[in-house]
């Protein structure tokens, strides 16, 4: 299983990846499983070689066939793929044309062979490793209204928003208030119903539900789950009832939150705790609390941080980079990896790159601090991003 850390590195990668664009049909996706014989792979690609040299377009193909001996060069230093294959990424790109080369070994095994040519690189089979493996279904429901949404990592969405017509409360009396009660029953059955096929729908459509939390004010949720208006199956999947004060939207956080015992181990639990611990911190004034990037470097350098947590919307990198024309050097944290030179206003050439999440990463295994990814998708993970600078920690003990 991949850790936090791992899972954003390689994401990062394929979204670097996605936003490449070849002119023509020139950028070369090359997926190699870990059982193909690297003979038959250069097998393969002399023979791409000879049918790629009758595309028409001088320029496309001259690209191409340079892409195909970049491949060809690196896979001689192979005997045989990595334990989870590997991936080539390979082509010409911008103007003037500079040749991107990328090999990716996958997180885990790959089972495809595939050679692609395009004008972009072909992403899917590796962006569906990512793919969240535990979903939880939400249900939120009274006789007003109903919401359903569903939990994936620290990101809730929500699927299916509907309003009922049962009557409220009245207060007549005889004949007419039974024949209103009737009305009203009848009036709920059929709100009960129809919020039931819009849940079977979605839930039973849903890939890898690991379970159902179902929630509102009342003991609504209770009669409608034990009517029969819900697939068996989805039944065998509720993990719980919970009080919740809304059904709408904001219901949908208030449901998770009070699932929290239940859901332990997922994201958002873990990065609500951990945020909630923190910002107490600040609360009380008690200098454990700690954020910005030199504050936290400095602390993680002296072993004082118990645990760090770092935004996932960081666009920043540590980079060390010279220009060729005067020998001009910078090493330092950038936004952006591209560099110019100032003094020759030209392209620098880069030495070294790293990701500051990757950088804060390593800092933290040395000093053995606990480290945790905090994804801005969820309400905790804003804030850490917009209030903190997307850095912040907790110390083991005050520091001056």
């Amino acid at each position: 299983m991949l850790s936090k850390t791992e899972k954003y590195l390689f994401k990062k990668k394929l979204e670097e990846l996605k936003s490449i664009r070849g002119q023509h049909t020139e950028l070369i996706s090359l997926y190699i499983p870990p059982n193909r014989r690297i003979s038959d792979v250069m097998a393969h690609l002399r023979d791409e070689y000879s049918q790629s040299s009758n595309i028409k377009s001088k320029q496309t193909r001259k690209n191409v066939l340079s892409a195909i001996e970049s491949i060809m060069a690196r896979l001689r230093y192979f005997k045989e793929p990595p334990p989870n294959g590997m991936v080539f990424f390979v082509g010409m790109v911008g103007e003037p044309p500079k040749l991107v080369a990328e090999i990716v070994e996958p997180p885990i095994p790959i089972n495809i062979y595939l050679y692609r040519c395009d004008s972009q690189f072909y992403l899917e089979p590796l962006e569906r490793l990512l793919e969240e493996k535990d979903v939880y279904g939400l249900l939120l429901i009274d006789r007003r209204e109903a919401t359903i949404g569903f939990l994936t990592g620290s990101r809730i969405e929500m699927a299916a928003y509907m309003t009922s017509r049962v009557p409220g409360k009245h207060k007549k009396g005889g004949q007419s208030q039974r024949r209103f009660e009737r009305l009203t029953e009848i009036a709920a059955h059929e709100w009960f119903t129809k919020v039931g096929e819009k849940a079977n729908q979605l839930f039973l459509e849903k890939k890898n539900l690991k379970g159902i939390l179902v929630g509102g004010p009342g003991p609504t949720k209770r009669e409608f789950v034990n009517g029969n208006y819900l697939d068996y199956r989805i039944k065998k999947k509720i993990i719980g009832f919970y009080d919740t004060g809304y059904t709408d939207e904001y219901g949908l956080r208030e449901l998770v939150s009070s699932a929290s015992t239940d859901l332990e181990q997922m994201d958002i639990i873990r990065d609500k705790k951990l945020m909630q611990k923190f910002l107490n911190e600040i609360k009380k004034n008690s200098g454990l609390a700690i954020y910005g990037e030199k504050e936290v470097r400095k602390a993680l350098e002296m072993g004082a941080v118990e645990v760090v947590m770092v935004s996932d919307a960081l666009e920043k990198y540590k980079i060390r980079a010279k220009c060729k024309s005067c020998g001009y050097e910078v090493n330092g944290i950038f936004e952006k990896v591209d560099l110019t030179c100032p003094h020759c206003s030209i392209p620098m050439g880069i030495l070294e790159r790293k990701d500051i999440v990757e950088e804060y990463a390593e800092l933290a295994e040395k000093s053995s601090a606990e480290f945790e990814i905090i994804g801005r998708e969820s309400e905790e993970g804003e804030i850490l991003y917009k209030a903190f600078g997307g850095i912040a920690g907790i110390l083991r003990y005050k520091i001056e």
